[in-house]
């Protein structure tokens, strides 16, 4: 299994990312852990999770993936077999990236992941109340400390991820190694400033979305199948689209000269591009994740990223 360094850290990950946002949600803990030891078993390293998930649904509090992921790192043991990602930020108990915060949070991320490291701390989201160096002179005391690897950043725009890396330089501060960004065949806003300045700096791309929220599986190919799932709402935008249509039928066509699923030629082409270590994707079962770990042993030729790129431009 090809793998792939996140920026100029010593972290090396297979490509392809498996997301914890189901984890201990449409996922119970015990899905969870079948799911997590069939892709390492698959060949796969990284895990992202955050300790936001799950506190959007109704009952939930946040903090629930990362005590599944917890568990099943106890119970399994090889800590160093694995890169765990998780981030800070977003969760209403603990908002911002002010140094207070990052030290409580990862405190507590630590605790219910059942580890004393995070391989890769992420900010989730850009917060501009708080000085970058402070952010980041946070995060060097974690590294120094042990207890943080390496650091990305998640959802900012490439103005706030320059100014940020420019920080870092000057104060000889850790720099944000990663970003992660939606990115597939349907959104391809990062090509125009942030992918450039991400190659440029050598900063690595893990994309989330790679699917459309599953639009990009097939599933959904008219109003008719809109009811099939909860995410059914989500992708009425891209039917409707005029790209849609041409998407789904380049996808069909590739697909069907690969012998691979729609599903897997999307994740495919997001592995092919420039500055992408890998996309993350999400997986409710065993069977579910086999598919998707096939996107990483698939290569498309040039004929066929072409095609893609065309119908999605």
């Amino acid at each position: 299994m090809e793998h792939r360094r996140l920026g100029r850290s010593d972290l090396l990950i297979a490509p392809l990312m498996l997301g914890g946002n189901v984890f201990g949600w449409t996922a119970d803990e015990a899905t969870s852990h079948r799911v997590l030891d069939a892709f390492v078993d698959g060949g796969f390293n990284a895990i992202d999770t955050a300790d936001v998930y799950s506190a959007w649904v109704p009952g939930y509090t946040g903090g629930e993936s990362e005590r599944v992921l917890g568990t099943w790192l106890k119970a399994r043991g090889r800590r160093d077999d694995v890169i765990i990602a998780t981030k800070v930020g977003m969760w209403p108990a603990r908002p911002g990236l002010s140094a207070a915060n990052i030290a409580a949070a990862v405190e507590e991320s630590l605790q219910r992941l059942q580890t004393d490291y995070i391989d890769l701390y992420q900010s989730h989201r850009d917060d501009a109340d708080t000085p970058q160096d402070e952010t980041l002179e946070a995060y060097d005391r974690l590294v120094k400390a042990g207890k943080v690897r390496a650091i990305g950043a998640s959802n900012f725009d490439a103005g706030r991820l320059s100014s940020a890396l420019a920080v870092s330089e000057a104060k000889g501060l850790p720099r944000y190694d990663t970003l992660q960004p939606a990115y597939n065949l349907m959104d391809r806003a990062i090509e125009a400033s942030l992918q450039p300045l991400c190659l440029e700096q050598d900063v690595s791309v893990i994309s989330y979305y790679g699917l459309a929220s599953g639009f990009l599986t097939g599933k959904y190919r008219s109003a008719d199948d809109l009811g099939k799932s909860p995410r059914g709402g989500a992708v009425k935008k891209y039917l409707e689209s005029e790209k849609g249509p041409r998407v789904l039928a380049a996808l069909d066509q590739v697909a069907a000269e690969t012998g691979a699923t729609p599903a897997q030629v999307a994740l495919a082409w997001v592995i092919a591009k420039p500055a992408v270590a890998a996309p993350i994707a999400s997986a409710t079962s065993v069977a579910q994740l086999e598919e998707l770990m096939g996107a990483a042993r698939l290569a498309l030729d040039p004929a066929h990223l072409a095609r893609l790129d065309a119908a999605s431009a």
